[in-house]
């Protein structure tokens, strides 16, 4: 995927999905094994519905997705989206790396 069609509200919901060390700790969960909600929530201090928040905010970001399994809904990582935000954050190091080679370029006219 170029990252360029990436719109900007996709890239603020993966930003502000990764911010969150819940949520990190919730993708990083269940890419090593499909998860159950309840299962998820009583690795966590914080109430079910707390813990149905933080998916809703990663599978609007795309980096999980939800399944219903009988009267579970289990949730697995979505390595897509995850390449999505590896392509998005290369971009910005790649725009940093240039920046900061060209004040090195500058500095060294000097």
């Amino acid at each position: 995927m170029v990252v360029e069609q990436v719109s900007d509200t996709d890239i603020d919901r993966i930003f502000q999905a990764l911010a969150d060390a819940t949520r990190r700790d919730i993708v990083r969960r269940v890419l090593q094994s499909e998860q159950s909600v309840s299962a998820l929530a009583s690795g966590y201090a914080m109430s079910f519905a707390a813990v149905q928040k933080h998916v809703a905010v990663l599978e609007r970001a795309a980096l999980v997705a939800k399944a219903r399994r009988g009267r579970e809904q289990l949730v697995h990582g979505n390595p897509d989206g995850l390449r999505r935000a590896q392509l998005i954050l290369d971009r910005f190091e790649e725009l940093w790396r240039h920046r900061a080679a060209g004040i090195a370029s500058i500095l060294a006219e000097d």
